[in-house]
């Protein structure tokens, strides 16, 4: 195969001297353009921890394209983050992000005609992003991440961004003092890297190691690790491993892949956005995937891995444990994945777990004949206030009922103000809308709002729906990407302060108790909202994108 089988467009003949002489301006040689060119994408940014270190990981991965026999070129995206925005206006651009960062790629690769390219990836849209223009152009590429956050130390204890949010509700409720709040946010982060738990930048890095685009063991490395520097350099080898083996992202992005993907998210208890994000990829990558396939691949997947938001560990914990490559030899034992999908590296999935070894006395990651849990996290709910579905996080400490009167918000900020201002009260069911990917526009998280539930000391006893999102940090009884959403006519848009709501997560069910009259009579009267944002980016991207249940992907109409 040639290797240079798409940048000879823009490197070789009479007709490219203009080219190369520009190349030749900023320091490229002849032997370099003679070289297969490979992208870097890097989504560094100086606006927080997750991707502020990847100037140097991304450095290192040059170097070992140079070694492996690249000509490496490197270009940034944008990039949101998710955690300072958090209960913000803000807050909107963060699942636009992803459409852009997706978009960025796709443009610079195409553009600039590489061969293959790598892409270094941080804080959680910029995952599935870089996914995304992998199987939108099915260029020869792998994706890597750039790391977990280490813990926090408060008081003797591991502490991550999780805890800084619910003690603002702590705070609210009077059982945190002011001094204490500074205090844990003072040493909640103490360097770059994405946040710690198994929140949905760590849920989608395990994630890309399961479906093949990353290679396995790459991912967990700690932001800050020594390791990842190695690791950094030899993404030179895969990279031009899988450019000369002629390996594509959409012969990795196999359905059994998807599968095994899933089964990594409900195996960890990881966050609710996985669904989005895998339902986006799998539509740039041309496979079937349903919201309701979650459902079946949670319910035959063991919960194995103790970690945070509900449980005891960080992502760093499950790298020393033995890592993703530990979880997946425990789910091919169980015969819970496919065990021939292909991976980056070449080899199979399961070939990859072999290598794998377990940390003596290790707790993180269970034994598959003593789960956690039976069944994984991920719980798709349906009735007559999401018939398109909605998805829950069940990760085994949450109720499994709850009926109670729905306290109606039109926005996240007028939720966030009744909490905290004591307004909610045991067995209410908080009702967030016109937070959904068109309604927002972008599909705010409400880790800020669930959050603070939980410092409240009403973890236990409300429940909360949206068609907004929520962060992996959120645990209790919460159901997100309520769809249809609002904005588009959803039966949520018709609930009214009072009306009893119910869910029974046995039997997969979410339903306002009115009946189909009702609330037919109540939809006859709706009428759709002004879009917040009749300009600009927030507009365009109201206009064009989906549901939830599809992914919230944009597409021509």
């Amino acid at each position: 195969m040639d290797l240079k089988h798409i940048s000879r467009g823009i490197t070789d003949g009479r007709d490219r001297a203009p080219a190369r002489a520009m190349f030749k301006a900023i320091g490229f040689t002849d032997a370099d353009l003679s070289r297969p060119l490979i992208g870097v994408a890097n989504t560094w940014i100086e606006t927080m921890p997750c991707n502020f270190h990847l100037r140097r990981l991304s450095a290192k991965v040059k170097e070992g394209i140079r070694d492996a026999g690249g000509t490496p070129m490197e270009f940034n995206t944008i990039a949101i983050s998710d955690g300072e925005t958090m209960g913000t206006e803000g807050m909107r651009a963060s699942l636009v992000s992803r459409e852009l960062i997706a978009d960025s790629i796709e443009l610079v690769c195409r553009g600039q005609l590489f061969d293959a390219v790598v892409c270094v990836v941080g804080c959680d849209k910029t995952i599935p992003a870089a996914a995304m223009a992998l199987a939108r152009m099915n260029l020869p590429g792998m994706v890597l991440y750039g790391g977990t956050i280490a813990p926090g130390s408060y008081r003797g204890k591991d502490v991550t961004i999780q805890d800084v949010f619910e003690a603002v509700g702590a705070n609210a409720a009077g059982k945190m003092t002011d001094q204490e709040l500074k205090n844990l946010e003072d040493v909640a982060c103490p360097g770059a890297g994405a946040c710690g738990g198994q929140y949905t930048a760590n849920t989608m890095s395990t994630v890309m190691e399961m479906i093949g685009l990353s290679p396995m063991g790459f991912n967990s490395v700690p932001a800050m690790d020594a390791e990842k520097d190695k690791v950094c350099f030899d993404c030179g080898k895969v990279v031009m491993n899988v450019l000369k083996k002629g390996i594509k992202p959409r012969d990795i992005l196999t359905r059994e892949a998807f599968e095994n993907a899933i089964a990594s998210v409900a195996a960890t208890g990881g966050s609710t956005n996985a669904v989005l994000h895998l339902l986006a990829i799998a539509r740039e990558a041309g496979v079937n995937l349903r919201i309701d396939d979650f459902q079946t691949v949670s319910e035959r997947t063991p919960l194995l891995a103790d970690l945070k938001p509900s449980g005891r560990f960080v992502a760093a914990d499950m790298h020393r444990a033995g890592g993703v490559g530990l979880l997946a030899k425990r789910l091919l034992q169980g015969k819970k994945l496919h065990p021939n999908a292909i991976t980056v590296t070449g080899l199979s999935i399961s070939a990859e777990a072999a290598k794998a070894s377990e940390t003596p006395g290790q707790q993180v990651i269970a034994p598959l004949d003593k789960p956690l849990k039976a069944t994984g996290g991920l719980v798709i709910l349906k009735g007559n206030l999401a018939p398109e579905g909605c998805v829950a996080k069940i990760s085994g400490h949450e109720r499994l009922e709850h009926r109670g009167p729905a306290r109606v918000f039109e926005s996240e900020e007028d939720a966030m103000a009744a909490v905290t201002g004591k307004k909610i009260r045991a067995g209410d069911v908080v009702v967030i809308r016109n937070e959904g990917p068109k309604g927002g526009p972008g599909m705010r998280e409400m880790l800020s709002v669930t959050g603070a539930i939980v410092g409240e000391g009403l973890g236990q006893s409300v429940a909360l729906l949206t068609d907004g999102r929520f962060s992996g940090a959120t645990h209790g009884l919460m159901a997100g990407h309520v769809s249809p959403e609002a904005a588009l006519g959803g039966p949520i848009a018709s609930v009214r302060d009072g009306d009893m709501i119910r869910f029974d997560v046995r039997k997969r069910l979410l339903e306002v108790e009115i009946s189909d009259d009702a609330l037919r009579q109540r939809m006859a009267q709706w009428k759709p909202p002004q879009p917040r944002y009749p300009t600009g980016v927030f507009a365009k991207y109201g206009a064009l994108v989906s549901s939830a249940s599809q992914g919230a992907v944009t597409s021509p109409r």
